[in-house]
């Protein structure tokens, strides 16, 4: 066989595979399934261009968006102390910098690209309430010219919950992985089980050790060699190279290189020696994907048309009855989480009020000892500084193991109040299983019952600058003149009244600290429960519409439903059979 005539047949495959997406979409949308239409024809497109997915992947914290940002040679991701992504943001090659987002219920929309921020990250998209269903970032990079797109995942171990169902849902769409691990520690549970999961899609996965300028070389060997042991382990295969790079370094003008060139090269042969196949094997598996989901929408239309009506009718009484059992035990679980809430608001005061008591005078011990210390030439507005500073030095060492006490307390208690309500919120989940109507598959099988605090911490020592080192002239010349006479009794009354201060100050605002991290993951987890009540509502709402279309449209029409159902089925089936 011919050269000529291999590409021929790659290229009819090609137009063939490209067709049968399309079909499917359009069989999917006759059926009402808008997200099987909409994830055949999104990859449609990118199969016709020649583009493939290679996602980033890790767990939150490990630098993946400024290693993203370091590879396309543009700062445009947002990064941060905080996990930022909340959706997975796909970049891929244009003839400028843009962006564009799409919503669930819209189409592509152009943005500016500072706004990346306002969709994408999850403070000002907290678990992507906006309803985000995809962003693109367009950039002249020579890296993507050839077709790859990078796609930035949201991290796994986030406390934002929603972040890791993101990533975990994007996985279907992943052509090949970059997986970015860290020194310390080099691996989490949840990554080896997300590297399991991809290995089992794809095969092209590349490993880096990022932020090496962080650790030393010693610790930096022992994680990779720990790392690599375990992914051979877990994978069954070898780990040919572990990258040591840091993403910060080469965003720097004159930064270390470290296993930069070899990570690009990496990329570079991944595109030239598989970037063809894997966009092959992306589409191989959508067709794959799409048949076996609308295969099994036909399945639930012939069992409606099956079953007696009197039967449909009882299952959907059946359905409606815990339904709206549901909606008054969702308002309840609103009342009783409110209330759990406000107890434990109750119960921060108290612990604050115990904390101060116990605090307080040891406290002033210990800035009285540190007075006694200092030798008595120290004077005037250098010693006020001094006390002053040994003040806020001493209450700060006091708050820190106390706020991690405090947040590890309501930790503790929200996951009891929490547990119990989500399995609350389970038992409704069995009870929509029990009605045995189809496409309430889609819901999850259970919420996950051990959940924790999810907001994170924004407290900050408050340190009362004016009055550690006061900008009064006036009192400037006053420490000044009692100094040179040694008198120092009202800058130490003042230190003390400082230290009182700090405390009641910062620890109020620890108290309101942990009380609004209880305060917004306790909202949290009313949406969470009523978005799982909502979706349940509305699959039920739709498989009861299309039962009673269905049996109310007459012997003939049924019949003719089946003969349709028949026709389609050996359609859908002869686009696996073609592949």
């Amino acid at each position: 066989m011919t050269r000529g005539f291999e590409n021929r047949q790659d290229v009819l495959q090609d137009l063939a595979g490209e067709a049968a997406l399309y079909r499917l979409a359009e069989l999917a949308n006759e059926f009402g399934a808008e997200h099987i239409a909409s994830t055949a024809c999104g990859l449609a497109e990118r199969v016709s261009q020649g583009r493939f997915y290679v996602a980033c992947v890790g767990q939150f914290k490990r630098g993946k968006s400024t290693l993203l940002n370091a590879l396309i040679g543009h700062s445009v991701l947002p990064t941060a102390v905080v996990p930022v992504t909340a959706i997975p943001t796909i970049i891929r090659h244009g003839e400028h910098l843009a962006v564009r987002v799409r919503f669930q219920t819209a189409r592509w929309t152009d943005v500016p690209v500072e706004a990346i921020e306002d969709f994408v990250s999850e403070e000002k998209n907290p678990e992507n309430s906006k309803g985000v269903a995809g962003l693109e970032v367009f950039v002249p990079s020579p890296l993507l010219m050839t077709g790859m797109c990078l796609v930035d995942t949201p991290g796994l171990g986030s406390v934002f919950a929603g972040n890791a169902a993101a990533t975990h849902a994007f996985i279907p769409h992943i052509d090949a992985a970059i997986f970015v691990i860290g020194a310390d520690p080099p691996l989490s549970g949840d990554e080896l089980e997300l590297v399991e999961t991809v290995s089992k899609e794809v095969r092209d996965l590349v490993f880096v050790l990022n932020k090496a300028d962080r650790t030393n070389a010693v610790d930096r060997s022992a994680a990779i060699e720990f790392a690599r042991r375990v992914l051979e382990t877990r994978l069954t295969r070898p780990i040919s190279k572990i990258f040591e790079i840091s993403a910060l370094d080469r965003l720097q003008p004159s930064g270390p290189s470290w296993d930069w060139a070899k990570f690009i090269q990496a990329l570079e042969d991944l595109v030239r020696h598989s970037g063809s196949s894997l966009v092959r094997a992306a589409r191989d598996r959508g067709i794959r994907s799409a048949t076996s989901q609308l295969l099994a929408v036909i399945k639930e239309e012939r069992s409606a048309l099956e079953r007696p009506l009197e039967e449909s009718e009882r299952r959907i009484a059946r359905l409606r009855k815990t339904l709206a059992e549901s909606e008054a035990a969702m308002q309840d679980l609103g009342v009783l989480l409110s209330a759990e809430q406000q107890r434990l608001s109750g119960v921060f005061v108290e612990r604050r009020n115990a904390f101060l008591k116990q605090e307080q005078a040891d406290a002033h011990n210990e800035l009285t000892a540190h007075v006694s210390s200092l030798p008595s030439s120290h004077n005037g507005p250098a010693y006020r500084q001094n006390v002053n500073h040994a003040a806020q030095e001493i209450v700060r060492a006091k708050l820190k193991p106390w706020l991690e006490g405090e947040a590890n307390f309501a930790e503790a208690e929200f996951r009891k109040t929490a547990k119990r309500f989500l399995a609350l919120a389970n038992e409704f989940l069995h009870r929509l299983e029990d009605t045995d109507v189809p496409g309430l598959e889609e819901l999850p099988e259970d919420l996950d019952t051990d959940l924790g605090l999810r907001a994170r911490s924004r407290f900050h020592f408050h340190v009362l600058e004016r009055v550690a080192a006061p900008a009064s002239p006036f009192l400037f010349i006053f420490d000044l003149l009692v100094g040179g006479i040694g008198l120092r009794g009202g800058m130490v009354h003042h230190a003390h009244e400082f230290l009182d201060q700090l405390l009641e100050v910062n620890s109020s605002r620890v108290q309101s600290d942990v009380d609004e991290r209880v305060r917004e993951s306790r909202k949290k987890l009313e949406t969470e429960l009523r978005r799982v009540s909502g979706a349940a509502s509305a699959v039920a709402d739709h498989a009861l519409t299309r039962v009673r279309m269905l049996q109310a449209a007459g012997s003939p029409a049924v019949e003719a439903a089946f003969l349709r159902l028949d026709s389609l089925e050996r359609e859908i089936l002869g686009f696996i059979h073609s592949e």
